[in-house]
């Protein structure tokens, strides 16, 4: 009982969170360029 319980939760959220994604309108934002973002400058930063 509690394994079908548990099975039911976890799709029932990985379900809402898929309608959430895809009734998003970061989807349907067509303003990007496509370019890559600027690297970032710090310590983190790879060494070329």
């Amino acid at each position: 009982m509690i394994d079908n319980l548990v099975l039911g939760l976890t799709h029932g959220l990985l379900l809402l969170t898929a309608w959430r994604l895809f009734n998003s309108d970061a989807l349907d934002d067509d303003s990007a360029d496509g370019k890559p973002p600027a690297p970032k400058r710090g310590w983190n930063r790879p060494r070329a």
